[in-house]
């Protein structure tokens, strides 16, 4: 009897062994990474559904944008209390988070007084403003700071310029007050932001499919206002399996080698000395 034991304890360590080498040796060799950014959030319960039942995590860069009304209820932001439920359960699903500036600060140009912009969300929408360096590091952290008391979880201290829009000074900015920039590959650029009637979802997703190499970062939104026929969820989903079936596999920025090394968000918006 002490052998019968002996044996099966001996055989399901080998087969757990064994699982753990095929779980190794499965790893995907064909990662993307696909990225998300806020927007009107009417799409945001719809594509949570899909990421759930597609088993796929992403990256999340938040500003506090303008949103559709839900219901009875008004236009609120992307981070107000209404969202706030709905950030926390994407956190606990595992999804990773970086900034996207609480303003949804577009950079135009830099100046001798510090970076112009033009805010597309907030008081100031679509004026132009020029930003010192500690102005423009609090756009970054504040998106983190609500983060975390929405979610009881730190943001990563990675973010997206709005619009990709950046120069070299801003970058510096950034990095002076802990933060990492991550633009989308070429190939990645999903198209959700383009006219709906020149550029339909099936020749989006079609292109999708034919341009998408393995180490992409894809771009998406979580709703565009200008697009007349929603992006998503419609070429979500079959983007997703498209890709699949050609054997990628989704990965958050926490397994990017560029951006993995990327700590919690500082708390403290005052860039670092020169």
């Amino acid at each position: 009897m002490r052998r019968a034991i002996d044996r099966a304890a001996w055989v399901l360590a080998l087969v757990l062994g064994l699982s753990g080498q095929a779980l190794a040796a499965a790893r995907c060799e064909k990662p993307v990474y696909l990225t998300i950014d806020t927007g009107h959030m009417g799409v945001a319960p719809l594509v949570a559904d899909v990421l759930a039942r597609q088993q796929v995590k992403a990256t999340f860069f938040l500003a506090n944008e303008r949103t559709q009304p839900v219901g009875a209820r008004p236009e609120g932001s992307s981070l107000d209390e209404h969202w706030a439920a709905w950030w926390k359960q994407m956190a606990a699903q595992g999804h990773d988070f970086g900034s996207h500036t609480w303003d949804h600060v577009v950079w135009q140009a830099d100046t001798a007084e510090g970076l112009r912009v033009k805010p597309t969300a907030g008081p100031r929408n679509g004026e132009r403003l020029v930003l010192s360096d500690a102005q423009y590091c609090e756009q970054l952290q504040r998106p983190a700071t609500r983060f975390e008391q929405m979610t009881g979880q730190r943001m990563r201290a990675i973010f997206r310029a709005p619009g990709g829009r950046t120069s070299p000074r801003l970058l510096a900015v950034a990095q002076r007050c802990g933060w990492q920039h991550v633009p989308w590959t070429p190939n990645g650029f999903l198209g959700d932001e383009l006219d709906s009637g020149r550029q339909p979802n099936a020749a989006l997703l079609q292109q999708a499919l034919q341009r998408v190499r393995p180490g992409e970062v894809l771009l998406m939104h979580l709703g565009i206002w200008s697009r007349q026929d929603p992006w998503a969820p419609a070429v979500l989903e079959p983007l997703i399996t498209g890709l699949k079936a050609r054997g990628f596999c989704f990965e958050t920025l926490r397994q990017h080698p560029t951006y993995r090394a990327a700590g919690p968000a500082p708390r403290d918006a005052s860039p670092a000395p020169r």
